[in-house]
């Protein structure tokens, strides 16, 4: 008897594309994607952040290169596209938050948060996979927030919630192209972006008592998933999310 053999989660003679991978869960995505094996291109709006992410990346004996990039900026998401043979892996963790109570929402913070968090991300996508010819991992870095609300959290959770269904649509529209698409949907994760949350005690009592696990999230808790999804391992994993939230949607 043959037994049957585990899908490789190697990313080797794979190219990687990283926005927003320059700090925090996006670095973490870029970092374990090198790691398996992909060559992998960061992209960021300052071009400090690239070449320090960059540096790290080729310090640790990984492939990387990087550009300076507002993915928000299609004629310049095009550019760069159009300079390079097309990409394997597609990780997006650009976004922003501008948290607040619904009540006081201006149309500046909306459109600014919809800006990159959704319309960015539906047209990075987009043209991605335009030059997927041979198939590919298309993964949105989501949230938690796209499958349930939360506290002064309107338009960030319209956005994801947004991203989720997108996902869900374009999954649908490109499997035939072999083209995957999935989101990474993660609970708090302890980074500088939010240090601010969990200093302030309201807040933090908020996110324990949410978070059935007897800690918070960290960003190696994202690496596992993204390389999962990325990899030969998920071929057959489309349309869908990986909660990675210690339970917090459970209930």
């Amino acid at each position: 008897m043959s037994l049957p053999r585990t899908p490789a989660f190697r990313l080797d003679g794979r190219r990687a594309f990283v926005p927003g991978g320059t700090r925090g869960i996006g670095l973490a995505c870029a970092a374990a994607l090198a790691q398996a094996g992909a060559h992998v291109t960061v992209a960021a709006r300052t071009p400090a952040q690239v070449s320090e992410a960059v540096s790290a990346l080729r310090d640790a004996g990984h492939e990387a290169e990087g550009a300076p990039l507002d993915v928000s900026d299609l004629t310049a998401l095009d550019g760069f596209l159009d300079a390079r043979d097309g990409f394997d892996i597609m990780c997006n963790s650009a976004g922003i938050a501008r948290h607040g109570p619904a009540l006081d929402t201006t149309p500046e913070d909306f459109d600014a948060v919809t800006g990159l968090n959704l319309r960015a991300a539906y047209f990075l996508a987009q043209r991605v996979a335009r030059r997927m010819t041979q198939g590919g991992s298309i993964i949105q870095i989501s949230s938690q927030m796209g499958h349930v609300g939360g506290i002064d959290r309107a338009v960030y959770c319209a956005t994801k919630h947004g991203v989720e269904g997108m996902t869900k649509a374009m999954a649908i529209e490109w499997g035939p192209r072999n083209i995957r698409v999935n989101t990474i949907c993660p609970t708090f994760i302890r980074t500088p972006l939010t240090e601010g949350t969990f200093n302030d005690p309201e807040r933090r009592a908020w996110i324990d008592e949410k978070i059935k696990l007897p800690r918070v999230g960290e960003v190696e808790d994202i690496m596992g998933p993204v390389v999962f999804l990325a990899s030969d391992a998920a071929a057959m994993i489309t349309g869908t999310s990986i909660l990675v939230d210690g339970g917090w949607t459970a209930g």
